[in-house]
């Protein structure tokens, strides 16, 4: 059995989810874009074993704290689509520009594509590529769970900013609706900021993809 704990982490209050194998204990966090003590205090308070680190995008409050953590415990970084390699790249930059501890540029150890799995132990995390935000986003989707971790594409009577360099508003409309709609109406979501919601409340009443 799948379990989760999200985290909200740095300034901008970013949900970092640790996700794990209730009994071998193997983990992955996603998003750890600061914050990383507090991180690792959870991670021993729930006596994880962290194997990986799960990437939805790279704005800086997402993937800040990436290259640190990679590096401090040796972990694979998965994610996300090569759209973002142009914000991994001014990950330094953007530390600066918005008061973060200095972040550091890395290369994935792997890509993900629209249909990728990622796997956890035993346990299998579809991958679906959701653009608009940032056109290398992804989200995450573990039917077991009947959860999705969708980054900043959507949120609680909301939806992800496009006024960011290669942001597409239509694009970002039509990942919701093509990407996320399909997964149904009772799957939970953790969006990157804020509380959680069901994709078929936001389908009632998100004032931007509401079905009327």
């Amino acid at each position: 059995m799948l379990s989760y704990l999200t985290v909200p982490v740095t300034a901008f209050q970013q949900n970092c989810s640790l996700i794990w194998d209730d009994q071998t204990r193997q983990a992955a966090v996603i998003d750890p874009g600061g914050d990383l003590d507090e991180l690792l205090a959870q991670v021993e308070r729930l006596n994880l074993k962290l194997e990986q680190i799960w990437l939805t995008h790279a704005h800086i409050d997402h993937a800040g704290g990436t290259g640190e953590l990679a590096s401090r415990l040796n972990l694979p970084i998965i994610g996300p689509h090569p759209g973002d390699q142009f914000w991994i790249d001014a990950l330094p930059e953007q530390s600066a520009r918005f008061g973060f501890p200095p972040a550091l540029a890395f290369t994935p150890s792997r890509w993900l594509h629209d249909g990728d799995a990622v796997t956890l132990g035993s346990h299998t995390v579809q991958v679906r590529h959701c653009p608009g935000h940032t056109p290398g986003h992804v989200v995450f989707y573990s039917p077991e769970l009947n959860r999705a971790f969708v980054g900043d594409v959507l949120f609680a009577g909301s939806i992800g900013r496009t006024d960011f360099p290669q942001g597409n508003f239509d694009q970002l409309i039509a990942s919701i609706k093509t990407k996320l709609w399909p997964l149904g109406n009772e799957t939970v979501f953790i969006p990157g900021h804020g509380p959680e919601s069901s994709f078929g409340r936001e389908r009632r009443s998100n004032p931007f993809v509401a079905d009327h």
